[in-house]
Parts: C-alpha cells; structure tokens; sequence
C-alpha cells in the first residue's frame, strides 16, 4: 500500500469524525471522567497480570495450558464460575425471569445433578489420568485408528468449529450491550469489542492458564460487586419501592420457584407451566443424556481443564464443589432481581427484547462513576469468557491436533510458541465468525439435541471396559441423522429429546457390541493409571489384583445427592431470605448446613 498526505489526511479526518461521535454519544449519557478511569484501571489490571505470568507460562506446555498442575482449589472453582458468567449471562437470567418468572430457570439448574455427578465421580478422575486435553483421553482409553480418528476429529470440532462459535456467540452479545447501553451504532460496537479482544487474546497468549485464572478470579468478584450494586439500586428505586413494591405489582406466580406441573397446562394461570412429559425431559434426562459445553455429562472442556490442572485429586474436587454451589446457588440473585425490577420498569418491552430489560436498568438507574463499574464488570465477565476459550481451543488444536499429527518431537519452546500463534489465529478466526453470527436465541436447544444421546458413553467410558471408540463415534454422529427426522415429523424440543436420546442409545450399544473391544493391553494399561473401581471392570480388574481400586461407591452416591440438596437447599434459601419468606429461610439453610457438613466430613475420609 503507497502512503501519501493524503492518504493520511483522509484517515485521520475519518478518525476524528469517528471520535467526535463517541464523545457526543458518552456526554449524551453522562459517562464522565471517573467512569473512563476506572474501566481504564480495570484494564491496567488485568494486563498486569498477564504480564506477570507470561514468563512462567513459557517455560511449557504444562505451564502453558494446565499451570504446571498446581493450582489450588478456590483458584480452580473461581475460574470455572468466571468463564460461565459471559457477558450475555445476565441477559438470558434476564430473559428468563421476564418470560417465565423465577421458576423458568428451571431449564438451567437441571444441571445441578450432573454437575455434582462431575464433583463425586469424575473429579478425581480427571486429575488422576495425567492428560492434558479431554480430547487427549481418547488414546489413553482406546486404542487403533478409531482412537486416533476420535482425538484428531475432536479437536478439529471442539478446538475450532464449536470454539469459535461460542466466541462468536458471546461477542455478538458484548455487542448489544454496548448498543443498548451506549445508543452507538452496531458497527462501531463491533470495533470495540474486536479492540476489547485483542487485549484478551494478547494477554491469553502472554500468561497462558496461570494468567487467565488469576485474572478469572479478579474478573468474577469485580462483576459479582458490579452487578449486587446494580440490583439493590434498581429493587430500590422508586419506580420499584423495594421487594415490597415487586410483590406489590407483579403477579404472585412470578415469584414461585418451582414451575406448575400439569398433565394440561392450558388449566393453568402460570407464565412457566410444564407438561409432566416435558418437566421429565428437562430434570430425568437432559442433565445426564446431552452434551452442552461447561455441564458436559462426566466433565469436559474448561471444566476438565481446570480439574486437571489441579494440585491433586481433592483440590480438583473441592475446586468443582465450589464451582457448582457458586454457579448455581449464589450468582443468580443479582441478575433474578434486575429481571424483576425490569418487569416493572419496562412492562412493554417486545418479548424478543426482553433481556435488554437489563441493559436499560444499567443506563437509567447507575450514578456516575457506577455506570463504570458496571461497565468494566461486564468487560470483565466478557474477558474472562473469551480468554477461557482461546486458552481452551488452542490447547486441542496443539495438543491434539498440531503435535499429535502435524510436528511430533519439538522442543518445549517450539511448542509454546505454536501455542501463542494458534491463540492469536483462533481469535482472528473468531472475528470472522463473529460478523456472521446475527440470532443466537435457540441456540442452545440445538446444542442439547445435536449432543442427545452421547452423555451416556461420556459417562460410562469411565466405568464400563466395554465402550470402545466406535461407541463414541456412533454416539456423536447419530443426533446428527435423527434430528431432521425428528423435526420432520414436528417434535419440538425438549420432547424431542425423548426420540433422540433413545435412538442415539440403542445405535451406540449395537455398534459397542458388533465391534471388538479394546485391547486387553490397552484396557490394564488404562485400569493402572486410573484405576476407577467398580463391578464394571471386574474383568480387568481380576487380572490386576495389585492394583488399588476405587470403593466406597455407596458414599459416592450419598455425597451427590447430600450435594444437590445443599446446592439447591442454599439457592432457595437466599431466594426466601431476599423476599422475607424467613420460615422458608431456616429450613433451607439449615438442611443446606447438614449436607455441607455431612459432605465435608465424608470428603475427609
């Protein structure tokens, strides 16, 4: 390109004109001086620590992508509760509440069984299996050309086209944020949240995990702050007068946790009201039969990640524990109370417009030097997210692709190197793909239904020696060809998950059976490592008797289901504390008591 005055002129023109209406856009909506500071210290920050890790991140590959194995658990639960609070977080709870009420979070916290099934069963596992990828998992547990075709097939689709569509997903929604907050035009939004992702993919590919989860905890309890800020400013503004004033103008069932259930739920007067039928599909077969990225049935991705990179197996354990009862339990508040205050604030909203009903409250209600902080939370909650996800898709295409495949043998500097390349290459990549994706409601239906069916063998290929590759494989393509059959013949979701999950089933336990098992060689070698117990392995098992197996499945099982009382026991409790239900309050909290202190003390054994 030939550089002349011109050239420059017209940029510069451009430029100012460009700036001059940003300023006229931030003066229209009072963001003053204070409020520039403090998103400007926010980044500051959070560069700052990446600076700081960087040289520890090179010294390798484990450093690089599993922080050497040794991080302790708060930092292991803290950075799994960041990367799911995206910026779009509070918008969907949002949503959620304006639809259906309270109880319409129903169709997320059904993940609360399979999430402490990870804690008590897979945790330990994951950690003990000495791998650095999930996708590593399937030459460690398989073996031939169909593990190999499994972990090359899998990091190609989970570390690039289901990576980059998350991250294409989470910026499109940063960048209605910055729309609705800031009245600017959608294209320049985009250029800020391209800016924004740079930093994050810089300093992804400066500090590595080490990096990424320090900021993570920083990130979280600064959104957590900014958002608390939010809801007790707009619950007590007048135009809400406090919980008394929600209870006052809004409907008594929008209140009730539980949905209505109901073999006709035209009888019924409630915004959320589910069929028996469908209910069961939500809580007895979505949270164990689907795949959906961050409450993988067994664990997976940066959960997984974050377990193996644990200091040892109880850290990986109690950092997941932590994880679920903050995800579930203690982060939903915030945002359930802004969706309500929203309901009366802005009673007309479009149903599609329903999640900017956050938005708006954080325009309308936050003084300045708060709209600041809120701002720079939601930064934050963005940041944190998309430097999880190129941390995460770039240790598979490494790992699992480029030095599994492509160059084997390097030298740990080589490797590192690669990695910050395919770091930068997957946000490029993710920018592309970020200005195509234009509608992301229904988007995680399709995901549930397109992975219906494989939660199963993800579970089992733990504790059964008979699943092989081709299981796996089978499960994963077969969603795939029955969902337009399903949809051809009308089936909505969630009953379709009732035809999908069966006939993914019985494809995958046909084809376990019709093809050989692994080899017996590979099997010991996988019982030696892992060593997970069980009347599943006895045929392995026999053959290596001096191998310390697994037991104590019975208090395995009594620590799950202690676990989902104490997480959904402590969400309903806060709930009933917020709105003065303080009966209610004791009960939960006090059941939610007894299963942590049953819980722990099982731990300890």
């Amino acid at each position: 390109m030939i550089v002349n005055h011109k050239n420059v002129n017209a940029l510069l023109a451009s430029y100012l004109q460009d700036s001059q209406i940003v300023i006229k856009i931030l003066r229209t909506y009072k963001v003053q001086i204070i409020d520039y500071a403090i998103i400007l210290i926010y980044f500051i920050f959070s560069f700052g620590i990446a600076i700081y890790y960087s040289k520890r991140a090179g010294k390798s590959t484990q450093e690089f992508f599993l922080s050497g194995r040794n991080l302790p658990w708060y930092l292991v639960g803290l950075s799994m509760v960041a990367t799911t609070f995206a910026a779009d977080t509070p918008l969907a709870v949002t949503e959620l509440v304006v639809k259906n009420g309270i109880a319409g979070n129903w169709i997320w916290w059904n993940f609360v069984f399979g999430g402490l099934l990870t804690v008590f069963f897979f945790a330990k596992l994951w950690r003990r299996a000495g791998i650095m990828t999930e996708v590593e998992f399937a030459e460690i547990r398989y073996g031939g050309k169909p593990a190999k075709f499994l972990r090359g097939f899998r990091a190609l689709y989970l570390g690039l086209f289901m990576d980059v569509i998350i991250i294409g997903w989470v910026n499109r929604a940063m960048i209605s944020i910055l729309v609705g907050m800031f009245g600017i035009q959608e294209d320049i939004a985009i250029i800020y949240v391209f800016g924004i992702m740079i930093i994050v993919a810089i300093y992804s590919a400066m500090s590595g995990l080490w990096g990424v989860v320090v900021t993570d905890a920083f990130q979280f309890v600064f959104a957590m702050i900014g958002c608390i800020i939010l809801a007790i400013l707009v619950v007590n503004s007048p135009q809400v007068g406090g919980v008394a004033g929600l209870h006052a103008k809004l409907p008594k069932f929008v209140f009730d946790f539980f949905p209505h259930i109901s073999s006709d739920v035209s009888t019924l007067g409630s915004t959320f009201a589910l069929t028996t039928v469908s209910f069961l599909a939500y809580v007895g077969i979505q949270w164990w039969a689907s795949w959906y990225p961050g409450a993988e049935p067994g664990g997976g991705g940066y959960v997984a990640q974050r377990m193996m990179s644990a200091k040892n197996e109880k850290h990986a354990l109690l950092g997941t524990f932590f994880f679920q009862i903050t995800h579930y339990a203690l982060r939903p508040w915030p945002w359930i109370i802004v969706g309500l205050s929203a309901m009366v604030l802005y009673p007309n909203l479009p149903a599609d417009q329903a999640r900017m009903g956050y938005i708006y409250a954080m325009r309308d209600f936050l003084p300045t030097g708060l709209k600041g902080l809120l701002v720079a939370a939601f930064f934050a909650a963005y940041m944190s997210t998309i430097s999880t996800q190129l941390n995460w898709g770039s240790s598979y295409l490494l790992n699992d692709l480029y030095r599994r495949f492509i160059k084997q043998n390097k030298d740990e500097k080589h490797y590192v190197a690669a990695s910050r390349i395919i770091t930068i290459v997957l946000m490029l990549v993710s920018v592309v793909v970020t200005l195509y994706v234009n509608r992301i409601s229904g988007a995680w239906e399709f995901i549930l239904e397109c992975g219906a069916g494989l939660g199963l063998v993800l579970i089992l290929r733990w504790y059964w020696w008979r699943i092989n590759a081709w299981s796996e494989i089978s499960a994963m393509l077969t969603p795939f060809v029955a969902l337009p059959i399903v949809k051809y013949f009308g089936i909505s979701f969630p009953l379709s998950l009732y035809y999908l999950v069966f006939a993914t089933t019985i494809v995958w336990l046909v084809v376990t059976f019709l093809t050989k098992p692994t080899d017996e060689e590979k099997l010991k070698e996988f019982y030696r490592t892992v060593h997970p117990g069980g009347v599943l392995w006895k045929k392995i098992s026999v053959l290596m008797p001096e191998v310390k197996s697994d037991t104590g499945f019975a208090r395995m099982f009594l620590n799950w289901f202690l676990g989902v009382v104490l997480v959904y026991s402590s969400l309903f409790g806060i709930g009933s504390l917020i709105f003065g239900d303080y009966l209610n309050t004791v009960i939960y909290l006090v059941v939610a008591a007894v299963s942590l202190f049953v819980v722990l003390k099982n731990i300890s054994k």
